[in-house]
Order: structure tokens, then sequence, then C-alpha cells
């Protein structure tokens, strides 16, 4: 059972007990991410992800990587579009020495100017290991053709520039105008009770900020081309369609949809293009949902000389989706593939504590597994055409990097 509670400040904490376990994640989600950020401070959240693991006013980096080694425990963080969420799993005796880590790592984090020009160099690292890797970097520029200057079109790493500009007092300053207490939720699955929450209470229930949390743009989906020229083997494609936003209720024909368009080994697009025609290796759909937007992306690799073709078949694909429809048995077995998917998801307290923070942190509600399945089994023709339709019916976004540029 998903239990609530809302400390005195406002910020929310959400429990699921789970006595059967003997592990307990334990996450701090902060609606906060690149689109949040301007140009001038475009990756200062995924920065600052990086900096809580770099020493406190009581800790070292070399601390805190050894406390939860010591326990034989996980600590990790991430950055997305619009959160950030910091988190440890450990087993049950040592869910209080994590959270005592991770609430130290939270408000205490010194953002010592060495540790951050040191730092720098590590993430500028990853930004150029991305930027190595076309398979990955082309989503980001699929986000760029799909939404422009909007700050949903910023890569969530940065620019070098950007990055070598942070200073601890911007670190500070954009910690106090969106690490608001209403802006944060602490969610843990596992074998917790009562007297934890109480303990959570303690660490987070009394903080409060200076600043106050400033008002996001919808953005406009603009459907650009952007392509370019790299020194690769393979040409990669993104093709991006206007999707929902994670509050929609048409979400799960949406995701009924993708995973017979391209979400599974047994979809259309991968037994087309990959069983059928040898075109690519990888070739996947999946859908990202936002606040107020989403996007559906269609990714796939293949050598330059196949791209037409590759190309061709993939708007051939959503070209007889968009006029046939699903049939019954791709409907009835991606239901069953979604529910099964979802119950397995459920055996681990990582995924429990995750789900339970985002729909928290995004839509502050929380369904039953019973609820989510009645809403994949309520998933029918008429509701998979009228999504179809809204997705499909329009321009769609496209991004391109190919060895040499095409004709």
């Amino acid at each position: 059972m998903i239990e609530k509670h809302t400390s005195k400040n406002g910020l929310r904490i959400v429990t699921e007990h789970i006595p059967t376990v003997r592990s307990v994640t334990i996450g701090i989600w902060i609606l906060t991410g690149s689109r949040n950020e301007s140009e001038k401070n475009n990756g200062i959240s995924h920065f600052l992800e990086h900096m809580f693991f770099k020493g406190t006013e009581n800790r070292s980096a070399k601390d805190i990587a050894e406390a939860f080694d010591a326990v034989g425990g996980q600590v990790n963080a991430f950055t997305s579009k619009e959160y950030t969420c910091i988190y440890a799993k450990v087993i049950d005796t040592h869910k209080e020495y994590a959270l005592d880590i991770l609430a130290d790592m939270f408000f205490h984090s010194s953002f010592d100017a060495e540790e951050m020009e040191r730092e720098k160099k590590v993430v500028l690292e990853e930004i150029k290991m991305y930027e190595d890797t076309p398979d990955d970097i082309v989503h980001d520029l699929l986000a760029r053709a799909s939404f422009g200057d909007h700050p949903l079109g910023h890569p969530i790493l940065g620019t070098e520039k950007q990055l070598q500009s942070f200073t601890p007092d911007h670190l500070h300053q954009y910690m106090n105008s969106r690490y608001t207490p209403e802006n944060v939720v602490v969610s843990v699955a596992g074998n917790v009770d009562d007297a934890f929450v109480k303990k959570i209470d303690q660490y987070f229930g009394n903080y409060t900020t200076e600043a106050g949390t400033t008002k996001i743009d919808k953005p406009t989906f603009l459907g650009n081309h952007i392509e370019r020229n790299k020194d690769t083997e393979q040409a990669h494609l993104c093709i991006g369609y206007n999707g929902l936003s994670v509050e929609d209720e048409a979400i799960y024909s949406l995701i009924v949809m993708n995973n017979v368009l391209g979400g599974s080994m047994s979809s259309r697009l991968f037994q087309e293009v990959r069983e059928e025609q040898g075109l690519a290796y990888a070739v996947f759909s999946y859908h990202s949902s936002f606040l107020d937007h989403g996007l559906l992306t269609i990714y796939g690799g293949t050598g330059k000389e196949q791209l037409p073709l590759l190309q061709d078949t993939i708007h051939k694909t959503v070209d007889t989706l968009r006029k046939e429809g699903l049939t019954n048995k791709e409907l009835n077995n991606s239901k069953e593939q979604l529910k099964g998917n979802l119950m397995l998801s459920l055996e681990s307290t990582n995924s429990r504590m995750s789900r339970n923070g985002k729909n928290e942190l995004l839509l502050q509600r929380h369904r039953t597994l019973d609820e989510m399945i009645h809403q994949i089994d309520a998933v029918d023709h008429d509701s998979i055409s009228h999504v179809i339709q809204t997705v499909f019916n329009q321009p769609n976004a496209t991004a391109l990097i190919a060895p040499e540029k095409q004709k």
C-alpha cells in the first residue's frame, strides 16, 4: 500500500511498505531538469547532481563512496528534462544510515571550488563520450528539431562553454530557486515502517528556501529537420511525432499502440526493418511524456547506402498503421505484454520507488495495480484509432547523423 505524508514545509514523503523483502530504496526527487534552465545555465541541473557526490561539510567524496560500499549498498543519481533523482538502495537494517548520508548530501554539500573544477573535467568527458555516440546524440538533435529554442530542446548535459561558467554561487542560487520543499518528494519502497517516515520528516520537514518556483512555458512542436555530418560507419535517423502529456487520458492507448509499432521484438518496425529486410540492427520506437507535452520517437541505424530504404520502410509502416490500425491479435497481445511487464517490475524496490516518486512529483496521484490493469484492459480499437490520428496526422520532425551529406 502506498502512503503519503506532507510535511509542514510542503515536502511530500511517499512510502510503500513491502514486508516480504529485506531491501529499502530511498529516492529524493526534485522537480527540476534541463527544461527549467536558460541558454546561459543549460546543464546546471545535471552538474548539480554530480556535485552532490563530491563532498559535504561532514564527508569527503571518498567518504560518501566508502560509506555505501561498506554496507553493500548502492547510490546513484540521474537528471532528465523535468526532474532530478538521487537514490540509494540498502538492506533494511541500514536504512537510517543511508538516509543520514543522503540528507547530508542534499543539505550540506560543500560545492568546493577545487572539487568543482575537477568535476567539470569529468562532465566534459561525459559530453565528449556522448558526442562520440551518434546513436545517443541523434536523440538530442531530434529534441532540438521538435522544440527549437524552447528548454525542452536543450541537451541535459549542456555544453562545454556553459559548464565552464558555473561557480559555487550559481549552484546555491539554482538550488534556492528550484529545490523548494514543494518541488521535492522523498520516495521510499521496501521494508519500512511509520517510524522511518518520522525520521525522514525530521531531516526534510523543516527546511525552507529563499526563492520561489518559476513558471514553465508550454512548447510548440515545430517539425523541423536537423542533419549533422559525422565520421561514422552508420547513418542514424530519428523521426519524431507530437505526443501526449503525462496527464492525458489517452496515454494508455498510446503505450499499447507504440508497443505494436516499435516497442518490442514482435513489433512491426522490428519485424519489417530488421527481420524481413535486414536493414538495421537497432530499430525501435518510444514515447516521452512531459508535464504538458510529449514526443513519440522512432530510431533506426543503417549503412548510408540503405538510408533511403530505411526511411521509406519506416514511413510505409507508419502509413499502414494510420490507415488500418491494429489487428485484434496485436491489440490483445500488446495489452497482455504490458500487464506482464508491469507486474514483473513491481518485484523490485528500485522500480517501485521510482514509479511512486515520479507519479507524486508529476501527477500528485497513485493508481493501484488493479486500476492500471483496468486502464490497459479498457484500451480498444476506437481509442487506438483516436490516438493514431492525434499523433500521426501532422508533420513530423527528423534528425539525422550521416557519414556524408545525403542527396
